[in-house]
């Protein structure tokens, strides 16, 4: 039975990605609870640039929003050690956020999920790896894969709704509202909707949202870093024995000329590149699936980037390398063989055909990626490729595809207190990567838990 009946507070969560949709489902027993999501259900996200079509940029981004947000559309990586994905323990401590990943890791088994040991890396590539300059972040993961991940989704779904969480779907939420620096709900499609409390969770691509109310109600925020770089595409043999040890092996390098920080992100084994569709421009992306295999394997190769005065806002900068490469590749991703980058001259389909790597991203402009990257990315780049090839051998070959760019723009980070509680404004909460704290499906849903724990506190007092 629920608690409280006829007297439940009420909770209003805007945004139903991993964060949103696991404060809800801690929530239900305690508060009638309303998640908004200006996205459509997760049965009726379809996207055409993930069949291999062109993109028809659509109104709502079936790839960024709906239900499971951003990750609802991936591959379903999930990443079981506190160490990557984000900073959550420099909040929570490394016991409670491993806690927390746990409890994420059994609410995905519980919904159709793997129940498989996930993969566990090996001392033989961390050796290799510290050997060359580089270092490799031993994890446990899993893999879903983004033909299994709706059924997932979907079935986390109907158990929310079975616990009485309400869904407005296709609703945008305009703004927050707060009176004596006290949340008091939303503004949604010109509504007022009123709440006892408000968690905020949008994304990644609700972030610039989440910064002008954090702003307009006088909550402090700060400008994370951004990562600017390339989709990489090889034979998967050349992978192999590096996902063999882990699905998403994680390599971070720092390169000679720069001492810039260079890692790889989101290994796609056997997988595709895809579009990828930035407010400013395009870029790329990859995805993986369990039951459909390409003869190739794809990775972000990412350089980080973090500004100080007199420009802080790293989505700002970050917009305008994408807006300049829209414009090079024709509205289309950029194409680079890396033998014909470091030659310093364009590819061309001619040049591409010799290669024996064949993309799995067909609409694309060949081009000159170093004519749309800063030349202090394209170095890191080059020497971040060099340095891992003697890791992995042939990473580094002139035949491997570059796409660019790829840019994994930054979340504004809201000064908060306990439980993730904004430091302003009472009984508001954020969450997710939208709120520039986690990266990743598994940091964003543990965030979302430690919310709703602070929220539930306070129904209890």
């Amino acid at each position: 039975m629920k608690r409280g009946a006829g007297s439940r507070k009420k909770v209003i969560i805007v945004g139903a990605g991993p964060g949103g949709l696991m404060a809800a489902r801690e929530l239900a027993e305690y508060a009638d609870v309303t998640i908004i999501e200006k996205g459509k259900d997760i049965s009726k996200r379809t996207c055409q640039v993930l069949k291999g079509k062109d993109c028809i940029y659509c109104n709502v981004c079936n790839v960024t929003a709906g239900i499971g947000g951003a990750g609802g559309m991936s591959d379903g990586k999930l990443n079981l050690n506190p160490l990557i994905g984000g900073d959550l323990i420099d909040f929570l401590g490394m016991g409670r956020t491993q806690d927390l990943f746990d409890m994420v890791d059994a609410y995905f088994v519980e919904h159709g999920a793997p129940d498989e040991a996930p993969h566990v890396p090996s001392a033989g590539l961390e050796q290799s790896a510290a050997a060359n300059g580089i270092e490799f972040i031993p994890i446990k993961q899993k893999h879903i894969g983004s033909d299994m991940l709706p059924k997932v989704i979907g079935s986390m779904k109907k158990d929310l709704e079975n616990r009485g969480v309400k869904f407005m779907l296709n609703t945008t939420v305009e703004s927050l509202t707060a009176r004596n620096k006290k949340a008091t709900g939303v503004i949604a499609n010109g509504n007022q909707l009123l709440a006892d409390f408000v968690l905020l969770a949008p994304g990644r691509s609700g972030s610039t949202w989440l910064g002008e109310q954090m702003k307009k109600y006088d909550v402090p925020i700060k400008y994370m870093p951004i990562d600017v770089g390339v989709r990489v595409e090889v034979p998967a043999v050349v992978y192999d024995e590096a996902v063999k040890t882990n699905w998403d092996p994680k390599f971070r390098m720092r390169t000679p000329t720069y001492d810039d920080l260079v890692r790889t992100f989101c290994t796609c084994p056997y997988g595709f590149v895809v579009q990828d569709t930035y407010e400013s421009g395009v870029g790329a992306n990859g995805h993986s699936q369990r039951n459909c295999r390409s003869n190739n394997t794809n990775f972000a190769f990412l350089s980080k980037i973090a500004l100080t005065e007199p420009l802080e806002n790293t989505n700002e900068y970050g917009s305008t390398i994408a807006e300049q490469a829209k414009t090079i590749g024709g509205g289309k991703p950029l194409l680079q063989r890396l033998g014909d980058l470091k030659k310093g001259r364009r590819s061309t389909w001619e040049r591409l055909k010799r290669s024996y790597v064949e993309p799995t991203l067909r609409f694309v402009t060949p081009g000159d990626i170093s004519m749309a990257l800063p030349h202090r990315v394209v170095t890191d780049l080059i020497e971040g490729l060099d340095m891992l090839d003697r890791v992995v051998p042939g990473v580094a070959s002139d035949a491997t595809l570059l796409y660019a760019p790829e840019i994994k723009f930054a979340a504004v980070r809201p000064e908060t207190r306990d439980h993730f509680e904004t430091a302003v404004i009472d009984n508001l909460y954020v969450c997710g990567d939208g709120a520039g704290v986690t990266r990743g499906i598994v940091p964003a849903a543990a965030m979302g838990i430690e919310c709703a724990e602070g929220i539930i506190e306070k129904i209890e007092k």
